[in-house]
């Protein structure tokens, strides 16, 4: 009888601490809700200087998911190339991809793989997210919890309120790149109406004020108009640079969360 005891006793004591670690494991991480995208989602745009179409572009997130630590994620790709008649000039062929937890919204995977003229940059992170550090380029770095890279701090933004905070508002995230992490702040300018191939949309407009490594990084100025509803989809995109501005304009979208209330046609 003591032996059958123990056992029970010692069998009820390993069920409780393999639950007991299980809890912690899961709840270490944070929950984020988000309506505004999801997977399939598909954002094809052209990619203007003044009025030449120069280039052409996506945001696209994969219709499965995918699993790291067996958390279930989102496989997000972004890519830029500029048109093959204009390549005699410049030729640019640009690829990101980004592993975005789908419930904590941050990221634990990202690739950039730069091909602009004759520059070139291959750059890759594993974020471990719990232990709060980033592995790159054979280095490990500490940086804060939930710490994004550039992609995956554009797609957290989308999950905020930002069509309720008051123009001139300033909020930061950190952000993760090549061996440092950077305050990333984002101002909110206020409201517009902006009309792209994609059809004519009411919008929030922000100022990410990236330091580098950016999905968005240019020599001056970045605006991105985010529909003013609840899939905060990005329509446009427009870098100041020394001799004018280059564009990102929404030419089609499939795949959405929801529905769009800030389309006026």
């Amino acid at each position: 009888m003591q032996i059958k005891f123990w056992f029970r006793l010692i069998s009820f004591s390993v069920l409780i601490f393999f639950f007991s670690h299980f809890l912690i494991s899961k709840n270490q991480f944070r929950y984020h809700p988000n309506e505004a995208f999801g997977y399939g989602e598909r954002l094809d745009y052209k990619v203007r200087y003044g009025f030449i179409v120069a280039g052409e572009g996506y945001l696209h997130i994969l219709p499965k998911p995918i699993y790291v630590r067996g958390r279930e994620c989102y496989d997000i790709r972004y890519q830029v190339n500029s048109l093959k008649s204009l390549e005699w000039i410049y030729r640019v062929r640009d690829w990101y991809r980004t592993v975005l937890d789908v419930e904590g919204i941050f990221p634990w995977e990202f690739e950039q793989h730069i091909r602009e003229g004759n520059y070139k940059r291959d750059f890759k992170a594993e974020f471990d997210q719990e232990k709060n550090l980033v592995f790159a380029e054979g280095k490990t770095y500490k940086v804060p919890p939930f710490v994004h890279d550039i992609t995956s701090a554009f797609y957290y933004v989308r999950t905020l309120p930002i069509n309720k905070f008051p123009k001139d508002t300033v909020f930061y995230l950190y952000n993760f790149y090549k061996d440092s992490t950077y305050r990333l702040g984002v101002k909110i300018l206020g409201k517009q109406v902006v009309e792209v191939p994609a059809g004519k949309f009411r919008c929030v407009v922000v100022e990410p004020l990236v330091v580098e490594g950016g999905l968005f990084k240019s020599e001056g100025a970045i605006y991105v108009w985010l529909t003013d509803d609840d899939r905060k989809m990005p329509v446009k995109v427009a870098a100041k640079i020394l001799i004018g501005y280059v564009a990102a304009e929404l030419v089609s979208y499939r795949g959405l969360r929801g529905p769009l209330g800030a389309k006026l046609d």
